[in-house]
């Protein structure tokens, strides 16, 4: 056995052999690689490491320090790259890998930085929030599909809702899943879905690189699911594609045929329920049989079927109970009536009303005395105001002037206010307290301050 061991290598030689292959092979020492950033991890101490994939393969990648610091854009997973660097092995873990010396953004970065602006302008939006997601149905009826007419995708949906639950229908609805003209023509189809009283529709298709699967990126395609009417799964690429249709659906399938298990029940599991339910329901009846005879049993057995004349006379007992309470119920109230009637009957004011009479007539002759007594008070007040004002009357009064011995001139029935106005021989009435006195004008005498001039006209 010791002779034998000699032949046997250890790990370490190996790998470090296999390192020196890879390292002295030309080929390998310089690559050019295109893929996608996946698993990307930054390093505090700068450098980098991530894996390198396509449609089909990855290979794991590291970039030191030293050439991560001249790149002119900040790397993340998803992002479309063109690589330089060696490839050899690692031996302490015995993979190989691409050490990166040069990396720049292949022109697909682009899609994935459009991909992140609309998937936040979209989340700020609303059209991820949970409370907008519809029900998948349990068991529906009709289910649509929006996917390529040919490929995997749609052989692959079909297969599995006939094998899990053939009672349903499906619906194809051909569209175009890449180029140009697939956001619309996918956009187009969900709309016509919603015509066809559906339970559940799947949009979707196979997997492939990111330009492939752009047209589930577009914003068209996310308000055309966001708005449907009908519970939408989506089910693009494979599990680590992520599209903005994915985050807008009401459920997110990692492939088709994840798609096609989400929207159906698996008849089998199913039929398994359906058993155990036809189990717990015989034994449920079978318990209720059993305990209904109990029942019966026991009414067989009881007095009342025995005996039933006791069960008459407890009633009977019972009525005549409530007889007897009733009548010495009546007694009472009526007893209490009596005694309220009898007490009416020996109030004073029944025997003697104009005891109540008298108080009130006593009360009406003191307001009516009181009435009076305001009246007068209120006369004398306005008889006193009154005198006053006569007074200030005859203060005023023209008769009072003629009775102190004046009199007033008047002409032509006007009242002679000057001498100015006067002319000889005129006629002129000299009103007296008494009467009037009629005169003829001879000559005028005129008084000026004082003076005393005579005028003769």
């Amino acid at each position: 056995m010791n002779s034998n061991q000699a032949k046997y290598l250890t790990v370490t030689a190996i790998n470090r052999y296999l390192k020196d292959q890879f390292d002295r092979n030309e080929h390998l020492r310089t690559v050019f690689l295109k893929g996608e950033i996946s698993n990307f991890k930054g390093h505090t101490t700068g450098h980098l490491y991530f894996s390198l994939k396509d449609e089909n393969s990855k290979i794991n990648a590291v970039m030191f320090s030293r050439n991560a610091s001249k790149l002119l854009f900040k790397p993340a997973d998803g992002m479309k790259v063109l690589v330089a660097g060696r490839i050899s092995v690692y031996e302490q873990s015995g993979s190989y890998q691409i050490y990166v010396e040069e990396m720049q953004e292949d022109g697909v970065g682009n899609l994935y930085i459009a991909f992140e602006k609309l998937k936040q302008d979209l989340a700020k939006e609303g059209l991820f929030n949970p409370e907008h997601k519809k029900p998948i149905p349990k068991y529906p009826t009709r289910i649509g599909i929006v996917t390529a007419p040919t490929g995997a995708a749609i052989r692959d949906i079909l297969s599995t809702i006939r094998r899990r639950y053939p009672l349903c229908e499906t619906i194809l609805f051909p569209s175009l899943v890449q180029g140009e003209y697939a956001a619309p023509d996918i956009v187009r189809n969900i709309k016509r879905a919603s015509r066809y009283q559906l339970d559940v529709l799947i949009v979707g298709r196979g997997g492939g690189s990111i330009e492939d699967l752009w047209a589930f990126n577009e914003e068209i395609v996310a308000r055309a699911i966001y708005e449907s009417e009908v519970p939408i799964i989506s089910a693009v690429g494979h599990e680590v594609d992520f599209t903005i249709a994915d985050f807008v659906a009401d459920r997110r399938a990692p492939t088709p045929t994840g798609a096609a298990e989400m929207a159906v029940p698996n008849v089998v599991e199913l039929q398994k329920y359906l058993h155990q339910l036809e189990i717990r329901l015989e034994e449920a009846m079978i318990k209720k049989v059993r305990y209904q005879k109990l029942v019966l049993e026991s009414l067989k057995n009881s007095f009342v079927v025995k005996s039933p004349m006791i069960l008459f006379d407890n009633k009977k007992q019972a009525l005549d109970l409530l007889h007897t309470r009733l009548e010495e119920g009546m007694q009472s109230y009526l007893g209490e009536k009596r005694i309220l009637l009898e007490q009416y009957e020996k109030h004073y004011l029944l025997k003697n009303p104009r005891m109540l009479y008298e108080p009130k007539k006593e009360m009406l002759k003191h307001s009516v005395d009181n009435l009076a007594r305001v009246i007068s008070t209120l006369v004398d007040k306005q008889k006193v105001n009154l005198f006053h004002n006569i007074q200030k009357l005859e203060l005023v009064n023209p008769l009072g002037v003629l009775k102190r011995g004046y009199s007033i001139p008047m002409q032509d029935e006007k009242v002679v206010r000057g001498i100015k106005s006067l002319k000889k021989d005129s006629l002129l009435q000299i009103r007296l307290v008494d009467g009037i006195v009629d005169t003829k004008i001879e000559k005028v005498k005129e008084i000026e301050y004082g003076k005393r001039d005579e005028r003769k006209i």
